[in-house]
């Protein structure tokens, strides 16, 4: 990254005459851009370096178009395409999502002062969608120009093999591909001649001197309306209940007439379809980030993305020809109840332990409080009663079990050592108001020492020390 600030540092000069103060990476996010925030003096602007020109081109490229129509979008403050970076306006750190999760952090119900803000964005979104629509040099777009059948099938292939398969949940693959099919065959009907945004959500929404301004968009390609408003309403950790979610629809097909009168009847038809593919994706996009590249704070949304697929369970009936979908449901539905001792605020308080027993020939546990760090104990230098063939069909929770690791010494010392050095990351973490700790132990099986070792650490914790306690058995379901 070193190069890149170089690179960064001289366009900034270039472009603003004068020499950057300070260059500063910003936190990554989901996509492969890095972004920086450069300033000099008072004057600050948001650098990004990105190695892929054509994604490049694309964002630059609607960006114009889009500044040209008065869409409210960053500035362009400069550009080298052959060192894969350029300038933008510096539009600050707060996102729609973050400013809902500040005022949601005390209150359980929806904040209704936020709902002025998500109409300010439905009633903007028409701009980019219909204005925008013959404007856009669609030669740039990303992979394809079109959302069409071939778009379709690489989502729903993202959601097969990134969420269903790396959460093993089972699946006929043969009959999902017809229910793909008709998934794709049905939406392919809706009227498809607009600039769809992609990712229109919370997270791409910047609030910046009262005004929001929009980024992210260079997945835009052309399309229908209703993916767009299914990404706003359907942000999964956003989690917007379902009346503030059917006045905001509301709301934005009033504003649509504006634009494009006589749509309503259409859009709602095909809605329900296009929340079904969007939700489908996001789940990809989560197991894609989260299984398999362990960024954690993506699995975090999982819980908020089946709890939306319920509540589409209902509209299914709409969908023509989609029964292994909804015979999915059962097993994603038992996925779901795994999550459900997932904190539901993300601004929670006090400090949490997470404490896991797993096995080392299965998989791995993952620290869903997004926090990273911890602790992996390994329980396998301890003596193992599965190797008698009385315990072998019990667990670390059995009494037999407990009383045979009650009587080894070295269980009992090894025990000490680990309150010892957890409990002293917890007065720690309690001092500096932390609010996760993440505690996991494995052993051969995963059934017995592990168990064991989790469960006097939940217990010893919560005896001695003003925290939350959350204890899962992997191997044990």
């Amino acid at each position: 990254m070193k190069i890149a600030e170089e690179n960064l540092a001289r366009l900034f000069e270039r472009a603003l005459g004068k020499k950057a103060g300070s260059v500063n990476r910003l936190p990554v996010s989901g996509s492969c851009r890095n972004y920086f925030r450069i300033t000099a003096g008072t004057d600050s602007c948001i650098g990004v370096y990105h190695d892929d020109p054509e994604e490049n081109r694309a964002f630059l490229s609607f960006t114009r178009t889009f500044l040209k129509l008065g869409l409210p979008v960053p500035g362009i403050l400069g550009e080298d395409p052959e060192r894969h970076c350029y300038l933008l306006t510096d539009l600050g750190d707060i996102t729609l999502f973050r400013h809902l999760v500040s005022m949601r952090k005390d209150k359980v119900a929806f904040p209704a002062e936020i709902i002025p803000l998500y109409r300010k964005a439905l009633k903007t979104l028409p701009g980019f969608q219909v204005l925008a629509a013959d404007r856009i040099d669609y030669r740039h777009c990303l992979p394809r120009s079109t959302f069409d059948r071939q778009s379709m099938r690489w989502d729903l292939n993202y959601f097969k093999y990134y969420f269903l398969k790396l959460a093993k949940i089972p699946f006929h693959e043969q009959a999902l591909e017809k229910d793909f099919t008709a998934l794709t065959s049905f939406l392919l009907q809706a009227p498809s001649g607009f600039f769809m945004y992609r990712d229109f959500q919370s997270r791409n929404i910047m609030l910046h001197r009262d005004q929001l301004l929009f980024i992210d968009y260079q997945g835009g390609r052309r399309g229908a309306l209703p993916y767009d408003v299914a990404s706003l309403l359907y942000d999964a950790k956003a989690d917007l209940p379902e009346e503030v979610r059917s006045g905001l629809l509301n709301y934005y097909l009033d504003q649509l007439e504006t634009y494009l009168p006589g749509q309503r009847e259409s859009f709602i038809r095909f809605y329900p379809g296009f929340v079904l593919i969007r939700i489908l994706q996001a789940l990809g996009a989560y197991g894609f980030r989260g299984y398999y590249e362990r960024k954690s704070h993506f699995l975090l949304s999982i819980p908020f993305a089946l709890r939306n697929l319920r509540i589409l369970e209902d509209r299914w009936n709409d969908l023509a020809g989609v029964p292994r979908l909804k015979a999915l449901w059962t097993a994603i539905s038992r996925i779901q109840v795994a999550w459900e001792s997932l904190p539901a605020d993300p601004a929670s308080t006090g400090l949490t332990v997470t404490i896991s027993s797993f096995s080392f020939h299965g998989d791995f546990p993952v620290d869903l409080s997004g926090h990273g760090g911890g602790y992996v104990f390994d329980c396998r230098s301890l003596p193992n009663p599965g190797r008698n063939e009385e315990f072998q069909h019990l667990t670390g929770k059995d009494p037999a079990v407990i009383s045979f690791l009650e009587k080894e010494p070295e269980v009992s010392d090894f025990l000490q050592h680990v309150y010892e050095l957890v409990g002293q990351s917890v007065r720690t973490y309690l001092k500096r108001e932390f609010t996760h700790l993440w505690v996991a132990f494995g052993c051969t099986g995963g059934r017995h020492r592990s168990v064991y070792c989790a469960e006097m650490l939940s217990g010893y914790l919560s005896t001695r020390y003003n925290v939350k306690t959350r204890l899962t058995h992997h191997t044990l379901g």
